[in-house]
């Protein structure tokens, strides 16, 4: 119910591929700076009672308005009980949330990025001027900006501009100076002849401890690693020696977790091909294979299993479902069986859902703390 809300909002970013689609498509003016700023631990930082009052008299103006998915009543009354009941359990001792938004709950990302939006739609439009292009992704801001031709003025205008974001409920900002480059979530942005180009941002202290071979996890994990990062750099860098680059350093790291260069091959062109086809299409050609690929409804079994590498494979277990219960020879197939009504079922298909066993973090790694030593509760009992 709130996503649409959020999406809707002036300063909303999707994701890092949204952005990248945004930028490159910019020509700036020469003395163009960039800067991003987060927010200090927003979710605890944003007041329960304040957020759900704003919250509740913009979707109770908006309705009909803007937006027509929901009845406004009904969604206030489920945010009041949503964020008015966070309920944490510690050891044998539950605790209620008074204030701040509990970390983890779905509709946290949308209600922080409306509630700081209703702040920024009253002040952002006074720096039009100088302020050419501002997007946040939750508690995160990137923007762009044009600085005044007084250095002197400038600075007055920027630091009006910064005090403006930290004026809102206690929410503190962290500002990066303005530069002409600047690390956004996954991406490095730089000014480039009055254009932005993008890379990928790469944390030095990542160590790349990609799944080794040996591992015990289904085959085609490999196969989504590869597809999805080799997609991903070609989305996200704007050169091509730097997706070359890129996509070589990913080919030596998977060799040097194990895996054999003849198998790397194989995947890295199927994966090259299937960007490159991606990036031929328009967006919205995209968009859509993915919307049918989504809301396809085929009646189907699942089969849930805990993944073992000497079990029959996927395409075994699929051969013997196939001719033993979906279409078995000489009889009527599951799909065209009907029940005691006269309909026809319409299953055909079975997935297969796979789990991991226990691995030694999970034997290891203590994630419950009940009934190890002293109950909390102890702790907290009135003497």
């Amino acid at each position: 119910m709130l996503q649409p809300i959020a999406a809707a909002q002036h300063s909303y970013l999707k994701d890092s591929f949204a952005l990248k689609e945004m930028i490159c498509k910019l020509h700036l003016p020469p003395n163009a700076l960039l800067f991003t700023c987060d927010a200090k631990s927003m979710y605890t930082n944003i007041p329960t009672e304040t957020a759900l009052t704003s919250i509740s008299q913009y979707i109770t103006t908006e309705e009909k308005k803007l937006f027509h998915h929901y009845n406004s009543q009904a969604l206030i009354e489920a945010l009041q009980i949503v964020f008015r009941n966070n309920v944490i359990q510690f050891g044998d001792t539950f605790w209620r949330q008074t204030s701040g938004t509990g970390m983890g709950i779905s509709p946290a990302p949308p209600w922080a990025t409306i509630f700081f939006a209703l702040h920024e739609n009253t002040f952002l439009t006074k720096y039009n001027q100088r302020l050419i292009f501002y997007k946040r992704f939750i508690d995160d801001v990137f923007g762009i900006w044009l600085p005044h031709p007084c250095q002197h003025q400038n600075q007055i205008l920027w630091h009006a501009f910064k005090k403006h974001m930290q004026e809102y409920h206690g929410l503190e900002w962290d500002f990066t100076p303005l530069s002409t480059s600047c690390n956004f979530m996954d991406l490095t942005i730089s000014v480039t002849h009055n254009h932005l180009t993008t890379t990928l941002f790469e944390k030095q202290q990542n160590l790349y401890l990609y799944i080794p071979p040996h591992s015990s996890h289904p085959t085609g994990m490999i196969h989504g690693l590869i597809h999805g990062n080799i997609l991903r750099i070609h989305r996200l860098c704007t050169h091509k020696l730097d997706i070359q680059q890129k996509t070589q350093t990913f080919f030596q790291r998977l060799i040097h977790r194990g895996y054999s260069p003849t198998l790397l091959c194989q995947i890295f062109k199927q994966a090259e091909y299937k960007a490159a086809s991606f990036l031929a299409n328009t967006q919205t050609q995209n968009t859509t294979s993915q919307t049918s690929n989504n809301t396809a409804h085929h009646p189907k079994i699942f089969l849930h299993l805990q993944y073992h590498p000497q079990d029959p494979t996927r395409r075994t277990i699929q051969q013997l479902w196939a001719s033993t219960v979906a279409k078995p020879p000489g009889k009527t197939p599951l799909q065209d069986l009907k029940n005691i009504n006269g309909y026809k079922t319409g299953l055909d298909r079975l997935t297969i859902a796979y789990s991991r066993p226990m691995n030694l973090r999970n034997k290891f790694s203590v994630r419950k703390i009940h009934g190890r030593g002293t109950n909390v509760s102890s702790y907290t009992s009135n003497p």
